[in-house]
C-alpha cells in the first residue's frame, strides 16, 4: 500500500474503525467481557454494548490504540511509514513527517512509535531450521572492537543475530557472547533438526551447537566465504542483516538507549521477515488490533 492509497481509503475515523473492526473480528463482533456474540453496535458513540453483560466497549479497547488521543489516520500514516522505511524512522523525522516543524511534540511521536513497536514485537517466532547462520555483533559507542564504548563503564550491547539462509531472521540483545548465552539462543529459536549451523570461529559456539552439525569460516584469516562439496560455508547473509540494523542505527535513529534497544531489534527483525509481503502494513495492524496496551508510564519505568 502507498501513502497515496491509504490517504484515499482512510482519511476519516469511520473508515479507520471500519478496517479495525473487520481485522479483530473476522467472525463478527463479541464482547471482550463474557465472549457473547450477542452485541448492539452504538454507531452515535462509535461503541458496543453486549446484550449479555451490558458492557461497553470500542475496536481499540485493550489493544495498542487504546487510550490515544491521536486520530486514527495519524496512527495509519504513522504506521506505514515505519513499515515502508527500509532502516527505519526516527521520532523526529516521522513527527516532522506527520505535522511538521511546529506542530506536534517529540515526545507524542516517540510514544507513538514506540507502542508501534510494541506490536511488532509480539510477532510469532517459529523454530529455524534447514542452514541456520548465526553470528554476533557489538552495538553502541564510536570506538572499534568488541565491548568498547564511550568510555569503559560504558561498554557496548552485543547483539545475537540468528537467520536461516532465505529465510526467517532472529535479533536479540545479549548480555555477552558466552557459550551458555550462545547455546539459549540456539535451543529456544533453532529446530533441533536443523540441517546444518553456520558461525564463524569463536570458541563459544563449539560448546553451544552441540551435537548438530556445525561449520565454521575463520574472519581472523580474512576468510569469509568457501565451498565444500557445493555446499557455501558462510556467514554473509546475517551480516547483511547487521549491516542493515548498523544504517538503521546510525542513519535513521542516530542514538539508542541499551534499554529501548531490543524494541528496536523487533521492528527491524519484522520489517525483515516480511519485506516482501505485498500486505504488511495490514498485517502490522492485525498485530497492533491484538497487542496489550502500552502506557508512558510502563515504556519509561
Amino acid at each position: 500500500m502507498t501513502l497515496t492509497d491509504l490517504t484515499q481509503a482512510y482519511s476519516a475515523d469511520d473508515q479507520c474503525r471500519a478496517l479495525l473492526k473487520k481485522l479483530r473480528w473476522p467472525y463478527g463482533v463479541e464482547c471482550l467481557r463474557c465472549k457473547s456474540k450477542s452485541v448492539n453496535e452504538l454507531s452515535d458513540y462509535a461503541k458496543f454494548e453486549c446484550r449479555e453483560c451490558n458492557y461497553q466497549f470500542s475496536v481499540t479497547t485493550q489493544t495498542i490504540f487504546h487510550d490515544t488521543h491521536l486520530a486514527l489516520e495519524i496512527w495509519f500514516m504513522a504506521t506505514l511509514l515505519l513499515c515502508e522505511a527500509k532502516k527505519g524512522m526516527s521520532a523526529h523525522q516521522l513527527k516532522r513527517t506527520l505535522w511538521g516543524m511546529n506542530k506536534g511534540s517529540y515526545k507524542t511521536a516517540w510514544y507513538l512509535c514506540h507502542r508501534i513497536r510494541k506490536a511488532m514485537s509480539l510477532a510469532d517466532r517459529p523454530m529455524l531450521d534447514g542452514t541456520v547462520e548465526m553470528d554476533e555483533t557489538y552495538v553502541g559507542g564510536k570506538m572499534r572492537g568488541k565491548g568498547h564504548g564511550w568510555r569503559a563503564d560504558r561498554p557496548k550491547e552485543v547483539v545475537i543475530g540468528i537467520r536461516k539462509r532465505d529465510g526467517d531472521l532472529r535479533f536479540f540483545r545479549a548480555e555477552d557472547a558466552k557459550t551458555g548465552t550462545l547455546k539459549k539462543y540456539i535451543e529456544e529459536n533453532i529446530s533441533a533438526d536443523v540441517d546444518v549451523i553456520v558461525t564463524d570461529s569463536l570458541q563459544a559456539y563449539k560448546g553451544a551447537v552441540g551435537d548438530v552439525e556445525h561449520k565454521t569460516v575463520n574472519h581472523m584469516v580474512d576468510e569469509y566465504a568457501r565451498y565444500e562439496d557445493g555446499f557455501c560455508v558462510t556467514t554473509n547473509t546475517v551480516e547483511s542483516a547487521f549491516s542493515l540494523l548498523k544504517r538503521g542505527i546510525m542513519g535513521s535513529w542516530h542514538k539508542i538507549s541499551a534499554k529501548h534497544l531490543p524494541a528496536y531489534l523487533a521492528e527491524m527483525e519484522f520489517r525483515f521477515n516480511r519485506r516482501k509481503n505485498p500486505d504488511l502494513f495490514i498485517d502490522t495492524l492485525r498485530h497492533m488490533i491484538t497487542a496489550d496496551p502500552l502506557t508512558f508510564e510502563k515504556l519509561t519505568a
